[in-house]
């Protein structure tokens, strides 16, 4: 089992920055690839970025260039670095690890940007 838990949420105004962090617990070792998705009210759930065990990441179109994705193994933490933030950024986000044959979630935090 691996426990997830996302921080850093907030409210921020548009052209405004927030950092998301995701800790992770348990069976660690089992963590391949690693990402953030985000849910805006009534909107299906959208991946955001994702980076693998080796540090290759991959961004949706519409964040490429304002959010950077990283990892500290050593402290078993997963970042959304998110700069330059818009309204339409505005959503729950949620990290997820997968490992092999399960994927695992967090409980999601808030993102809110004020125009």
């Amino acid at each position: 089992q691996v426990q997830l838990v996302e921080s850093g949420g907030g409210l921020v105004q548009a052209g405004g920055s927030l950092r998301l962090s995701c800790a992770a617990s348990g069976s660690i070792f089992s963590i391949n690839g690693m990402g953030w998705y985000r849910q805006a009210p009534g909107k299906q759930r959208e991946l955001v970025a994702t980076i693998t065990s080796g540090g290759i990441t991959n961004y949706v179109d519409s964040v490429l260039g304002r959010f950077t994705v990283s990892r500290d193994n050593a402290k078993n933490t997963m970042y959304l670095q998110m700069n330059s933030l818009k309204p339409e950024d505005t959503a729950v986000y949620y990290c997820v690890a997968d490992a092999p044959f399960r994927r695992y979630w967090g409980q999601g935090t808030q993102v809110t940007v004020s125009s």
